[in-house]
């Protein structure tokens, strides 16, 4: 949970240690709070733990910024999803 003065620094470390706990497999975030620390998230490439950004209530999901999705869409063939 974000404050509205939370830094980016503050976000990049939490981050960093939900992604080295090995109790956590999912992490939920916000795609505009994603957005402030794209750089971070996409040098996470390991399988678990999986991040899925999620909308917020005054930011509508833009499906074109979530680089976790456009790297499992360049995983498969088109043709296989028919």
């Amino acid at each position: 949970m974000l404050e509205g003065d939370t830094s980016v620094s503050e976000i990049e470390d939490c981050f960093k240690r939900f992604v080295k706990r090995d109790d956590i497999d999912i992490i939920l975030i916000n795609q505009n709070v994603a957005e402030m620390i794209r750089h971070v998230i996409d040098g996470h490439t390991q399988p678990l733990p999986a991040i899925l950004e999620i909308p917020s209530k005054d930011h509508p999901y833009d499906a074109s910024k979530d680089s976790i999705l456009r790297r499992a869409r360049g995983m498969f063939n088109p043709e296989d999803l028919k």
